[in-house]
């Protein structure tokens, strides 16, 4: 049998930084972009980085990304069931 070790999602350096929002974000987000919920991506809560970092149904997570063009790319999901 292999010895298998596990990987900690969120500090490995392919998988982009997940933060989630705060409500006040949130609200924030909505404002700034003239959008509401039912406008954002969404991610499964059975993501294993959602899973990592504690994310329910209905946050809204941040995700940052490294671009060699632009240094940073921000992304914004929903976390729905599934």
């Amino acid at each position: 049998m292999r010895n298998l070790k596990k990987i900690n999602l969120i500090n490995h350096e392919l998988v982009p930084k997940h933060l989630i929002l705060s409500e006040k974000e949130g609200k924030e987000l909505f404002e700034k972009y003239g959008i509401s919920i039912k406008h954002l991506p969404r991610i499964l809560e059975s993501d294993p980085v959602i899973k990592a970092i504690g994310g329910n149904i209905g946050d809204i997570i941040k995700i940052i990304r490294k671009s060699s063009t632009a240094g940073e790319s921000v992304y914004y999901r929903v976390v729905v069931k599934g």
